[in-house]
């Protein structure tokens, strides 16, 4: 896995760490979201020339995770996007900021899907349609299901900003097919939502076996169906 330890050091920066970050006051970095975690409405707005080197540092650093996966080297990613690592670190002081910058997009489709499935006639059907198309999402980037089963239990993460409102997506979706008694009552989001990033990530690991993650969904769910 890649490392940050040498951008760092040759910026003079002290390595970040989430709680760190995670108590830092608000405007600490560049003033973004994405750095700093504040409302938006309580950051300072970025420089024209700041903001061209944020936009391209997340047009690079997609490109790098999907082709080389979300431990792709961060220096590198600086280095493409033709601007210093202490600037990288300034808009995203660690890794996991910035895959949540990154990702954001992505998870923002996925909640907007989840709120069109909200009303489906069959609930079950549409928490099911719901999680295939998490797996579809974390297997396009290699280390991100890992980093989402991590987040899970972490809030402190900068992959927070992806995760938590993604649980609350999908507890909606849980619920109401717990309702028809579709799913067991005794299941809860936060382990579905480990047992789907759980399967993602079998099948990052076996790419030779492009059914493995609707086989293993497929198996998940008939040990969650209501009796």
């Amino acid at each position: 896995m890649a490392t940050d330890t040498a951008g760092q050091r040759q910026t003079g920066q002290r390595p970040a760490t989430e709680a760190s970050v995670a108590h830092a006051p608000p405007g600490a970095e560049t003033g973004t979201p994405a750095a700093t975690g504040t409302p938006a409405h309580a950051v300072r707005p970025m420089r024209a020339d700041a903001r061209r080197n944020y936009e391209r540092l997340l047009t690079v650093a997609r490109t790098a995770f999907t082709e080389h996966g979300t431990d792709t080297s961060l220096e590198d990613i600086a280095r493409r996007a033709g601007v210093g690592i202490g600037t990288l670190y300034r808009h995203f002081p660690h890794r996991t900021a910035l895959m949540g910058a990154v990702f954001q997009g992505e998870v923002d489709a996925l909640l907007a899907q989840a709120r069109e499935l909200a009303d489906a006639p069959q609930p079950c059907a549409a928490l099911v349609e719901w999680l295939r198309a998490i797996i579809t999402h974390a297997t396009t980037y290699r280390g991100l299901s890992r980093a989402l089963m991590s987040a899970s239990v972490d809030d402190s993460s900068g992959m927070a900003r992806c995760s938590v409102p993604m649980r609350e997506a999908g507890g909606a979706l849980l619920t109401r097919a717990q309702r028809a008694g579709a799913v067991r009552p005794d299941v809860n989001i936060g382990d579905l939502m480990q047992l789907t990033n759980g399967i993602a990530l079998a099948a990052e690991e076996s790419p030779d076996d492009p059914e493995l993650a609707d086989r293993l969904l497929t198996l998940t769910l008939s040990g969650l169906k209501g009796r």
